[in-house]
């Protein structure tokens, strides 16, 4: 009797993890499908931004590359309906593109549920849009509510934002320590601006807060940690500002180029000078 029963749970057990397993496979095919799908759409959206200041936003050569675009995101929602990817791309094709078809509110309900799912991309467009478009709305707390979720993924925009936020005191309380927390981690993530902020601060004087260098530290090789511990000074302002708007011309940032060439001169006028005062008379 025993034996019949441990059979027929057995037999229960493995049918269910043979059923699970099947689920897991088939989740699986149906995100590797959307994704394929995403990329196609995305693929075709780019081609539209290379091509979309050079003309017309309502170019009828364009048309082509945003029906396809709009398309496979539609595909890719088909496929996975929980995919907050093809949401977002969905969302910014009706808001941005002059795609045939397209709806503002369509757009909204789709970059709000996206954003809801948990799409760091669409917390914090729906964050930029609360804060910009809403002028007579309270909706502040709302932007500042997606804002942070964003930041809790670590969005480099949304770390951006925050930062220059927390810098000017706007709708919070000034926190420079924070704002420097925040412009390190989106830095890290290559954001120009970001980058660019921090090393301006680093050259105006601002002393970075021990939790950040702490936190360095941590991430650093036992040398540098070793460094740390004894106290030394791994690098001064100029050096840190120095990497930081190398950051922003690895990105791109014409900015970042200038910021670096004004130090490269202004370590030849220091050299110069020094010279100037160590030669005998």
């Amino acid at each position: 009797m025993q034996g019949r029963i441990f059979n027929t749970t057995l037999k229960s057990a493995t049918f269910g993890l043979l059923q699970f397993s099947q689920q897991q496979r088939w989740l699986h095919s149906r995100n590797k499908k959307a994704m394929e799908l995403i990329a196609k759409g995305w693929s075709a959206l780019k081609e539209v931004d290379r091509v979309i200041d050079y003309c017309e936003l309502n170019d009828r050569r364009l048309i082509p590359l945003l029906k396809a675009s709009k398309e496979n995101f539609e595909l890719a929602l088909e496929a996975d309906n929980s995919n907050t990817h093809a949401r977002y791309w969905l969302s910014k094709l009706h808001l941005k593109y002059h795609v045939p078809g397209a709806c503002k509110a369509v757009g909204a309900a789709l970059l709000v549920e996206a954003a809801n799912m948990g799409d760091p991309d669409a917390q914090y467009e729906l964050g930029c849009r609360l804060r910009v478009e809403n002028d007579y709305v309270q909706s502040d707390q709302q932007a500042f509510y997606y804002i942070e979720k964003a930041v809790d993924q670590l969005h480099p925009g949304a770390l951006y934002l925050l930062g220059a936020v927390y810098l000017t005191g706007d709708c919070v309380k000034k926190d420079t320590a924070s704002a420097l927390w925040c412009f390190h981690r989106a830095s890290e993530k290559g954001h120009s601006g970001a980058a660019i902020a921090y090393g301006s601060l680093l050259l105006r004087g601002t002393q970075v807060p021990e939790s950040l260098t702490k936190f360095n530290a941590k991430r650093g090789s036992p040398a540098k940690r070793a460094k740390v511990n004894e106290g030394s000074v791994l690098k001064d302002s100029v050096e840190m500002a120095k990497e930081q708007f190398e950051v922003a011309a690895r990105a791109g940032s014409d900015l970042g180029l200038k910021w670096l060439q004004r130090l490269e001169e202004e370590e030849k006028y220091l050299l110069a000078q020094n010279s100037s005062t160590e030669t005998p008379s």
